[in-house]
């Protein structure tokens, strides 16, 4: 069954966020328009940036006027980080479906036309896609991690999917978060959710709560877009911001996770996720600041068990039951220093 796309509007919207990519924002932008049709538009923000990336946007704005490609350009005022330059284009946006796409980064050729193949067959509300890491150099321990191809979804591929716990289990068990990878209808993105301004780990605040607003899902199981893996990145620069921001990036979900009707596999799977965030956010803590991490930690239990939709000792259960002993011993371990913390405190 072919569904038409509606022709006053964009079908689709390609939202960049812009903030010192002078080396990379022309690359990023002509992999765009090399494949767009005259139904896509491209929205780029600079959230004000110091190395001439403003400039840029407005002499591509300027050089592609006129062209089959509507290419338009915001400039925030005051610096407001990804986040806000991704709200403010989610605001701007026209398109029926908007994709999220780094300034670094790229699409591969051929990548927006089998979206649109995909759009006019099934209209998913929310397609997902795969990647792969783009390095200076890429060397064999690269590729046997597999980072030419990442997979960003453990599920059915190639298929309409209308329950949402296959969708959320694979989602989970995969553990790629990233916007850039979900493609979504504006409608399923709607006025209430947005990207939190000011936190780090900010994709994994909105991404389960569009995979369960999303009505149907498709999976792709291509890629579509090229990563490009830079120094500096948020984990390799571990520090107590990013552990407490980690550690609660889940926490505003839980009553979305137990109203949806998910079955257990997919709960299993997000509260496993969960677990990971907070024994990831406690040893980024004790990485950053060993001698004052112990209250944090206190403290990420409580955000794990405000995120987790199934209880610890059932969490627990559920480790044991799949072997997975090790996990279930790493767990205990670092909800037994939370608690030791919460004993001295009460002490």
């Amino acid at each position: 069954m072919s569904h038409s796309l509606p022709s006053a509007s964009p079908w689709l919207s390609v939202l960049i966020p812009v903030h010192n990519v002078k080396d990379y924002l022309r690359e990023c932008l002509d992999s765009v328009l090399a494949q767009a049709d005259a139904g896509v538009e491209v929205l780029m923000v600079d959230d004000c940036s110091t190395d001439g990336s403003d400039e840029l946007v407005r002499s591509l704005v300027t050089a592609h006027a006129g062209g089959p490609v509507r290419v338009r350009g915001l400039f925030h005022e005051q610096n407001q980080g990804l986040s806000g330059a991704r709200n403010t284009m989610l605001q701007e946006a026209r398109g029926e479906y908007v994709w999220f796409l780094d300034s670094d980064d790229y699409l591969m050729p051929g990548a927006i036309p089998r979206l649109r193949q995909i759009v006019q067959g099934h209209a998913p509300a929310l397609v997902l896609c795969d990647f792969f890491m783009l390095r200076e150099r890429t060397k064999l321990k690269h590729r046997l991690r597999g980072e030419l191809h990442r997979r960003t979804f453990a599920g059915p591929e190639r298929q309409l999917l209308r329950d949402p716990s296959p969708l959320i289990r694979g989602l989970f068990e995969a553990g790629q978060m990233h916007s850039w990878s979900k493609i979504a209808r504006r409608s399923v993105w709607g006025e209430q959710v947005r990207f939190p301004v000011g936190r780090y780990f900010e994709d994994m605040a909105t991404t389960p709560l569009l995979a369960l607003l999303a009505e149907s899902s498709w999976y792709e199981p291509e890629v579509w877009v090229a990563y490009r893996q830079r120094a500096g990145s948020i984990l390799s620069t571990p520090n107590m911001t990013k552990a407490e921001h980690l550690a609660h990036a889940l926490a505003n979900l839980r009553d979305a996770a137990l109203a949806a009707p998910l079955d257990d596999a997919a709960r299993f799977a997000w509260a496993h996720f969960a677990a990971r965030n907070f024994i990831g956010a406690s040893r980024m803590a004790d990485k950053a600041q060993p001698e004052g991490c112990a209250d944090r930690v206190a403290m990420f239990r409580q955000a794990f068990e405000e995120a987790s939709p199934i209880p610890l000792r059932e969490l627990d259960r559920a480790y044991k039951r799949r072997g997975w002993f090790m996990r279930a011993m790493r767990l205990r371990y670092w909800l037994r220093r939370a608690e030791d913390q919460r004993s001295a405190a009460t002490a």
